[in-house]
């Protein structure tokens, strides 16, 4: 009766969903129209020609007609025709799984943020696939159900499988022993286990690269609901560029930095390996910035040696490659963010840059949203940093200051905090190593900002200490190494010492960016005959006044006194200086000192904003 019902239907879903509803009641009726049922399917989908593998027709044939066919054993199939459905099925799955927002915003219903961050309960999202209920769209534990299917299909097809493997990490694992002794995949006898291998570590590679993207850029997969939830990005850690340059021993020698000379000097990363490549690569991350820092970086891990496995020989890349062209994986827009965040870990940052235009590319081609735009900023901003952090390890330091100036015009300055000495205890960070490490950085003016500071600061200090003499890179060097203080002293001594050796230093713009107190109050020292009688041009228009006053004016002899201990007035706000400078100091450079202490508690961070927004040419001009 319900073959017969069958015949009658003219809609080809109907009727499949008909013979469906046969095949279940009688298990039977799975040999003779199992194989028939799911061909029709796959022939309605090339007919009805459609875009996506999700699709009404592609769901009925993988989640419910493919199982019946593969584990009833009285339906014989040949291995190429299992092969194809395995292809099918897993397509299905991974773009199912890896459905982009705006696919979902056409269907997607209310949900909670908390069950938003539970990658379970995020693949299984309200969604509805066309000429489907709403509940006929719905599929529980997608990954599960792929690995059931690779396992019935590789136990049809003879693979070389345990019986304790429970998850596609554990198939991993014995494809990895299969290749130690499986060395001439040509060969026909191994031709099963080549499929072995690349169908395995396929899927494998695919569920890990999925697991890491939806951790560190959760908006590709997810609605409008995580517009809170900011990018993670990978880039060079740079944390340590404060302490690499060995302090050269000077004439200038203040009191409250003679501990400074017996600090203990630390290895220059100039002598260093940082290429990366052929040996582990420690990522930093905040434990604050991620909620499963340990998992996200083993399915990274994961996803890297399936990358290698599937490209150490060439019939294995040829067959992967076969997988993916119909897949149109290229397009991929999460597949390719981790593709550059492999080549970044690698140390290929030639290929990392040509990625990321390839990613920029991507970006551009997608449909706009109310989604993409509300993530819009930070998406860029993170394609640019990567771009940035690439060419500086290049040692492209141009165009690493041009991409961190061009990110400046999407950064809000954050509010500044207390300087702090001690170590963020969040922070995973290993014993040192010699090399270069990677960092995770949440793609946030407060994150970013600090970084680009850095980037910077690591740019320019090369030209500023270099044997010619540059007094406008040394003066922005010394801006910047206002940022996190006192991390930076070691280096500003080193620049201190310089000035002193040159015996005059000339930087207009001086009292525009530098607020420091402490920086103030050496310059103000350098001025007397303790700390040199150095000439110091920093009042724009004033270099023929100083240098003509500081030649005729005497400094008084006296045993120094800090110069600039600020004394701050509760009511009035009034600001003095000791008399360091007040005595023999020229006026208008004692005024300008004054007028700069009142200037100490202002926002650092808007400070430096506004010195790389206005400072952008002649940045740049430093590096030319």
């Amino acid at each position: 009766m319900l073959l017969k019902a069958t015949e009658q239907c003219f809609n080809t879903l109907e009727r499949a969903e008909m013979l469906l509803l046969l095949l279940r009641r009688f298990p039977e009726t799975v040999v003779q129209h199992g194989v028939s049922l799911g061909e029709t399917l796959l022939e309605a989908e090339n007919i009805e020609d459609q875009e996506s593998p999700v699709n009404c027709f592609r769901k009925l044939f993988v989640c419910d007609v493919l199982p019946l066919i593969i584990n009833n054993l009285d339906v014989r199939l040949p291995a190429s025709l299992l092969y194809k459905y395995l292809n099918k099925a897993a397509e299905f799955y991974i773009n199912y799984v890896t459905r982009s927002p705006q696919t979902d915003n056409q269907h997607q219903g209310v949900q909670e943020t908390s069950d938003l961050l539970s990658p379970t309960k995020r693949n299984s999202q309200k969604y509805i696939i066309e000429g489907l209920t709403e509940k006929s769209s719905q599929i529980v534990d997608p990954w599960e159900r792929l690995f059931k299917i690779l396992s019935v299909i590789g136990m049809r097809c003879e693979w070389q499988m345990d019986k304790g493997t429970r998850t596609l990490n554990d198939v991993f694992h014995r494809v990895k022993d299969l290749c130690r002794y499986i060395t001439n995949f040509e060969n026909e006898a191994h031709a099963k286990y080549k499929n072995q291998v690349v169908y395995s570590t396929t899927l494998v590679f695919f569920k890990n690269v999925f697991h890491y993207i939806s951790s560190i850029q959760p908006s590709l997969f997810q609605g409008p609901n995580t517009t809170n939830q900011v990018p993670i990005i990978l880039l060079e850690d740079i944390s340590n560029i404060y302490t690499e340059v060995e302090q050269t021993p000077g004439k200038h020698i203040h009191k409250r930095r003679k501990l400074a000379e017996s600090r203990e000097k630390t290895m220059s990363s100039d002598d260093e390996d940082v290429s990366g490549k052929g040996r582990n690569r420690h990522v930093v991350v905040n434990k604050n910035d991620l909620a499963n820092p340990n998992e996200v970086l083993e399915c990274f891990k994961i996803a890297r040696e399936c990358w290698d496995l599937l490209h150490s020989t060439e019939a294995l890349e040829k067959e992967f490659s076969r997988i993916c062209l119909p897949w149109k994986t290229d397009t991929w827009l999460w597949l390719r963010i981790f593709l550059t965040d492999m080549v970044i870990y690698q140390g290929q940052h030639k290929k990392a840059i040509a990625s990321l235009h390839h990613l920029a590319a991507l970006q551009g081609s997608r449909s706009p949203n109310q989604q993409i735009i509300a993530q819009g900023a930070l998406e860029q901003q993170r394609a640019v940093i990567q771009l940035a952090s690439c060419h500086f390890a290049l040692g492209e330091y141009r165009l690493t200051c041009e991409k961190v100036l061009d990110l400046m015009n999407y950064i809000v300055p954050p509010v500044q905090e207390s300087a702090r000495i001690q170590e963020d205890p969040s922070k995973i960070k290993p014993k040192f190593r010699k090399g270069s490490d990677l960092k995770l950085l949440p793609c946030t003016s407060k994150s970013v900002m600090p970084y680009c500071l850095q980037l910077m600061l690591a740019s320019l200090k090369l030209r500023a200490f270099a044997d010619n003499r540059d007094d406008m890179a040394l003066g922005h060097v010394i801006v910047l190494l206002q940022h996190d203080w006192p991390k930076g002293e070691n280096l500003f001594l080193k620049a201190i010492s310089k000035i002193c050796q040159q015996g005059n230093f000339q930087y207009e713009n001086f009292f525009n960016y530098i607020t420091n107190i402490d920086m103030l109050e050496e310059f103000a020292y350098l001025r007397t005959q303790e700390g040199g009688k150095v000439h110091l041009e920093l009042i724009p228009n004033q270099g023929v006044l100083l240098k003509t006053s500081s030649n005729t004016m005497g400094l008084l002899q006296q045993e120094f006194i800090p110069v600039l201990q600020a004394s701050i007035a509760t009511n009035d706000r009034h600001h003095t200086v000791t008399r360091g400078i007040t005595k023999g100091v020229k006026e208008d450079f004692r005024l300008a000192m004054e007028r700069q202490v009142s200037r100490c508690t202002e926002n650092l961070m808007v400070v430096l904003h506004r010195f790389c927004i206005n400072e952008k040419i002649i940045l740049l001009q430093c590096l030319t």
